[in-house]
């Protein structure tokens, strides 16, 4: 098993993409469903900059995760474990940008519509929840392309933990298991994104998991091939 720096800063790296990801999204005081209600403004104004911040928190999240998963590729680069690990991580980072862009759209209006709603009427409010309708439609594609093309991507990065036994088994078995259930869940029922969120829970948690494994015991990079 390897440790080193590089092994220090990636285990750093699944660390800090966790408590991003996750502890952004659990403080954050309003969550936005897949459409703005109208409710939905007056209750991020009543705790703008705490939303606003948590909301960047968790955005970076979603960055720093796609910088995790590159610097394990890296420390990966010089074995077989490539060939399944570096296209893994390409498509899963290429998921979770799409979803931080899908993600940035309620960051933004969630921010500009509490401020441009602040002292409006009922009937002001809705017509600017209505206008954002089509948008948001749009917007929706996004965030499950992101989910499920972050999930196929975990899913052989997984199998190439797993083949070469980069990480213990569990690591790679739990990394299939998140990736295929956001495929499933978000291609098998697109209308119910709130569906996606103890999948989320999972993933930071794998997250955690992993960067913790990482720091405590390094990587193995000189395995026997299955």
């Amino acid at each position: 098993m390897q440790k080193d720096f590089a092994t220090s800063l990636t285990g750093w790296s699944f660390l800090s993409a966790a408590l991003m990801l996750w502890g952004g999204w659990v403080l954050m005081p309003r969550h936005v469903g897949a459409f703005f209600e109208p409710d939905d403004f007056a209750a991020i104004y009543a705790h703008l900059h705490l939303w606003l911040w948590m909301f960047r928190v968790h955005l970076f999240g979603m960055v720093v995760t796609s910088l995790a998963l590159v610097a394990l590729g890296a420390i990966v680069a010089e074995t077989p474990a490539r060939v399944m690990v570096w296209p893994g991580v390409a498509v899963a980072t290429a998921g979770l940008i799409v979803g931080a862009v899908g993600a940035a759209f309620y960051y933004h209006f969630g921010v500009w519509g509490s401020l441009q709603m602040s002292g409006k009427d009922e009937g002001s409010i809705q017509s600017f929840v209505d206008s954002l309708r089509i948008s948001t439609e749009y917007v929706t594609c996004l965030v499950r392309f992101g989910r499920v093309f972050s999930g196929l991507g975990l899913l052989v990065l997984a199998l190439g933990l797993l083949k070469w036994k980069v990480f213990p088994s569990w690591i790679g078995l739990s990394a299939a298991a998140i990736g295929v259930a956001s495929m499933a869940v978000t291609m098998l029922l697109p209308d119910h994104l709130s569906l996606y969120l103890p999948i989320f829970h999972c993933r930071a948690l794998w997250l955690l998991a992993t960067g913790i494994h990482t720091l405590r015991s390094g990587i193995s990079l000189f395995p026997a091939p299955r």
